[in-house]
C-alpha cells in the first residue's frame, strides 16, 4: 500500500519577524513543527533558507529535500527539551575519538593519519587545554578526565539549533575533536570530511571502490556538509 504523501497547499512562503526571531509563513499562515510548536528561527538567514525549501516543493512535499526544516524541527521539538542528554551523548565521543586510534602499519597509512589528525589534536590541546591520548589498535585508551570535561563544556554551551548541526558533524565523522575544529573554523568541512575517511579511502585505494559503499559515503558527505551549512545559518 502506498504511504500518504502530503500535498502542497500554499502558493507563497514568506519570512516575518516573530518575537525575538523569525517565522516562516505559507500564504500568511505560520509553519509549525511536527509537535505543533511554532517554527520560530533565531536568524533571518535560517528562516529564509527554510522558506526557500518550502517554496521549492512541487505538488507533493518531500521532506528529504528540506534538510534545514528538519534540523530546525529537531532543535525545537527535541533538543530544546533534551539538550543535556544529547550534549552528554555527543561529548562521550571524546572518550573514543576517531583521531586517537591509529594504525600500527603500513607506514604510509600511519603517516597519512598523523599528518591529518595530529594538528587537530594539537589544536584541541592548545584551544581547550584538552590533551588526548593517542593509541594504536582498537583497545580503549583512557583519556584525561579534565580534558573530557573541558570538551564536554564546549558542547553543552551550544544552543539547540547549533547542537542540531553539531550532532550530525560528530556522528557522521565519528570525532568530537573534528566537529569542534569545523565549527571553530580550524578546518573546512570538505577537508574535515576527507580527514574522517582516511581509513576508508586507504582501503578503497588498495582493493577498489565498492559502488554501494561509495553511494552511501556520498550521502553521508552531503549530510555532513549540510550540517556545517546549517550551523552557519545560526548566526
Amino acid at each position: 500500500m502506498t504511504g500518504w504523501v502530503p500535498k502542497r497547499f500554499w502558493t507563497s512562503a514568506t519570512v516575518e519577524p516573530e518575537g525575538a526571531g523569525f517565522a516562516v509563513r505559507l500564504d500568511g499562515r505560520a509553519v509549525r513543527t511536527p509537535a505543533k510548536a511554532a517554527l520560530v528561527l533565531p536568524t533571518r538567514a535560517m528562516a529564509e533558507d527554510i522558506a526557500a525549501e518550502w517554496a521549492a516543493q512541487g505538488d507533493r512535499i518531500d521532506p528529504e529535500t528540506m534538510p534545514s526544516t528538519r534540523a530546525a524541527n529537531s532543535a525545537i521539538d527535541k533538543l530544546s527539551r533534551q539538550h543535556a542528554e544529547v550534549a552528554a551523548m555527543l561529548a562521550d565521543y571524546g572518550g573514543n575519538d576517531l583521531l586517537c586510534y591509529r594504525a600500527a602499519e603500513p607506514p604510509a597509512l600511519v603517516a597519512r593519519q598523523a599528518a591529518a589528525w595530529d594538528p587537530l589534536l594539537d589544536w584541541a590541546d592548545v584551544t581547550f587545554d584538552a590533551p588526548l591520548v593517542v593509541t594504536t589498535g582498537v583497545m580503549p585508551a583512557g583519556q584525561p578526565a579534565a580534558s573530557l570535561a573541558r570538551l564536554a563544556a564546549e558542547v553543552a554551551a551550544l544552543d539547540p539549533f547549533r547542537l542540531a548541526a553539531f550532532h550530525d558533524l560528530v556522528v557522521l565523522s565519528g570525532s568530537l575533536v573534528l566537529a569542534l575544529a569545523v565549527i571553530g573554523g580550524r578546518i573546512g568541512p570538505q577537508e574535515a570530511w576527507a580527514a574522517s575517511r582516511i581509513d576508508e579511502i586507504w582501503q578503497a585505494e588498495l582493493w577498489g571502490e565498492d559502488a554501494e559503499a561509495s553511494a552511501a559515503a556520498a550521502r553521508r558527505r552531503a549530510a555532513f556538509l549540510q550540517a556545517h551549512r546549517f550551523f552557519g545559518l545560526c548566526g
